[in-house]
């Protein structure tokens, strides 16, 4: 059997959805900008998808949303613009995010540190979840911009945006909220949030790689990331993708419908896998299972190093992750542990399991089993397991921090 547990990373893409970009590859396959009738003839797909991702999200007629080729360019585009349009253009100095933010935030805001801009890295709590109050206590005048992500895409831990987006809106600061692993996982209001900007991926729920947007409320100035053309309105300069955006409508429409009913059919398989694996003796999961996505489990095993066992699942057909794809190539201990008070030792063996609506009970009793014996055979040739006494299994409270 083949399990693919590393749906934070990316998810197979659904056949309705193959199905309906086939035609646009080689049918309907004009430029949409032509005038002639091989342009035109996509574009009541194109309006349909559009349609899709505002029905899906509730965003406002009166805003914008903006195709992309993914959410790493939506992230670059807000926090490079705002620092030109509201830092070298004007009389703000700062930028708030936070510590466990995703690589695409992290290293736009070092660049950013690299040309003058204060960036404030907000501590997480031991929940891995910042907190209202603190982004609130780190605001100044200067401040120009708040990007805090949604949803953890290690942890699956929910921050709370309504609340941070209410400071923000009184504090008169721009809002921005990475949502890739948000959209089409947990219900996401737009009209019911306050915040300017979110990014999001079509292949993070089902649709194509290669494919994100950018929300902008009330289609307020955004000066472009990419210049040479008139696309998206003068938002985004290039051709525009159509079959992967007409994927990416049909995607957030199959994601989104029934969203309730799919969540609670995500955590139910979730929670009987995470309950298997505590029963082991030194795991830790992280996060509140209340306030995490659905589909995500984030569990430390004493004596296991990360990449072993990653070794040993793939050797069982299992694909799992330590934690955000764009730094899988970085074997250093996992920066949302070590955030949270892990010591180095322990946040070297967090092992990031993320499930889909495609996911199969039997499918988690193979993972159940096949896991179980992964850990007996590693820790059997762990010299630092064998001088620890063993603990019960459990969650991440109950694991020894340092702060």
């Amino acid at each position: 059997m083949q399990v693919y547990l590393d749906n934070n990373a990316t998810t197979m893409c659904d056949p309705l959805v193959v199905e309906a970009m086939q035609p646009f590859f080689s049918e309907m396959y004009g430029n949409p900008n032509s005038l002639h009738k091989f342009g035109t003839a996509s574009h009541p797909a194109l309006s349909r998808a559009v349609d899709q991702v505002y029905t899906a999200l509730n965003a406002s007629d009166k805003d914008d949303i903006v195709f992309t080729s993914c959410a790493t360019e939506s992230n670059n585009w807000v926090l490079k613009s705002v620092w030109i349009d509201k830092i070298v253009n004007g009389d703000k100095n700062h930028i708030v995010t936070t510590e466990v933010e995703h690589p695409s935030v992290l290293a736009a805001c070092r660049f950013l540190e690299e040309n003058g801009v204060k960036v404030t890295y907000l501590p997480v709590n031991d929940q891995g979840v910042v907190e209202a109050h603190t982004v609130k206590s780190f605001i100044t005048e200067k401040t120009a911009l708040v990007s805090v992500m949604w949803a953890s895409n290690e942890t699956g831990m929910i921050n709370p945006i309504d609340e941070i987006g209410l400071i923000c809106k009184e504090k008169g600061v721009l809002f921005h909220s990475d949502a890739v692993q948000a959209v089409g996982k947990i219900p996401v209001d737009l009209q019911a949030t306050h915040i300017d900007f979110i990014s999001f991926s079509a292949h993070k729920f089902h649709g194509p790689k290669g494919v994100g947007a950018l929300y902008i409320k009330d289609s307020q100035e955004l000066t472009p990331l990419l210049h040479g053309g008139e696309h998206m309105g003068g938002r985004r300069s290039g051709t525009l993708n159509v079959p992967f955006i007409v994927g990416m409508g049909k995607a957030i429409e199959l994601a989104t419908a029934n969203i309730q009913e799919t969540m609670a059919k995500i955590r139910t398989k979730r929670d009987r896998l995470e309950n298997a694996l505590v029963e082991l003796s030194d795991t830790f999961v992280v996060g509140d299972r209340e306030n995490r996505t659905p589909n995500t489990i984030l569990i430390s095993i004493k004596g296991v190093e990360g990449e072993g066992m990653l070794w040993d699942l793939n050797n069982g057909q299992i694909g799992a992750s330590t934690g955000s794809a764009c730094a899988s190539a970085d074997l250093e201990a996992n920066t949302v542990m070590l955030a949270i008070g892990a010591d180095n030792e322990l946040a070297h063996t967090g092992i990031r399991l993320s499930l889909s609506r495609f996911t199969t009970d039997a499918e988690i009793d193979y993972t159940i089993s096949h896991f179980k014996g992964a850990v007996a055979r590693l820790r059997a040739i762990s010299s630092s397991f064998a001088l620890q006494k063993p603990t019960k299994g459990g969650s991440v409270q109950e694991c020894e921090l340092h702060h």
